[in-house]
């Protein structure tokens, strides 16, 4: 089987074509492309036909799509899900979306309980807390959200100095958060920004437990209202 692995998250994005085979945990990442922010509704098509094409493939290939779902930048989820939506609709193919704190939290070295941190700008930060299973199953580690949430730095580290949170391993891809953090006397791991082929890995193992979406219930998981929700007046 061959899936189509698509974030569109962040300030830079990436694709992904993985070949997958039932009964194997792993995936075999063929490329990963990189995509550029800012442009992605007009390199995002475009980008996702070169890619098959350069490795003999066609979209009716293709076994599953898999998307990060957020959070992150509306414009880049908006982008990313609408295409991933339409190819699902048109090929009648299942998708898998994953959290980009999963991806975060799945991608340190760390197992137990982990808190995954994203910096979400205006002083904010996304939480996502990890029960991540410390032997797995044949289709991967085990994973459980606790919660996934938008909190200040401040609060963040109020909370990661409590009793119960020091047992949780913390890691980010974010260096100046990372340094905020460790400032205040609390370990964190940095990671290297996991690409769409560790995307790609953790999709296959949702879709090997039967974890997937219908096109028109696929949701963006933004975490914070946008500004024309903050900034709107009620009507009168």
């Amino acid at each position: 089987m061959v899936v189509l692995a698509v974030d569109t998250t962040g300030k830079n994005g990436s694709l992904a074509l993985a070949r997958a085979a039932e009964g194997r945990s792993e995936v075999d990442v063929l490329e990963v492309l990189p995509l550029a922010g800012g442009a992605f509704s007009a390199q995002l098509v475009p980008q996702i036909a070169l890619l098959l094409e350069k490795h003999g493939c066609n979209k009716r290939d293709l076994g599953a799509l898999i998307v990060a779902s957020g959070p992150g930048s509306f414009t880049g989820l908006r982008v990313g899900l609408a295409a991933v939506k339409a190819l699902a609709e048109g090929l009648q193919k299942p998708i898998v979306a994953v959290s980009v704190l999963e991806v975060v939290a799945r991608s340190g070295v760390a197992r137990g309980r982990v808190l995954a941190l994203l910096d979400a700008g205006r002083g904010d930060v996304y939480a996502g807390d990890y029960e991540l299973d410390l032997h797995g199953t044949n289709s991967g580690a085990r994973v459980r959200m606790h919660s996934e949430r938008l909190l200040s730095v401040d609060e963040l580290i109020a909370e990661a100095n409590s009793p119960d949170a020091r047992l949780k391993a913390i890691v980010t891809p974010d260096a100046a958060l990372a340094e905020k953090v460790r400032a205040a006397g609390i370990q964190v791991e940095l990671i290297v920004y996991p690409n769409s082929g560790v995307l790609a890995q953790l999709g296959w193992e949702h879709l090997q437990r039967g974890d997937t979406v219908r096109p028109e219930a696929l949701e963006a998981n933004y975490l914070r209202r946008s500004d024309a929700e903050i900034f709107s007046k009620p009507a009168r």
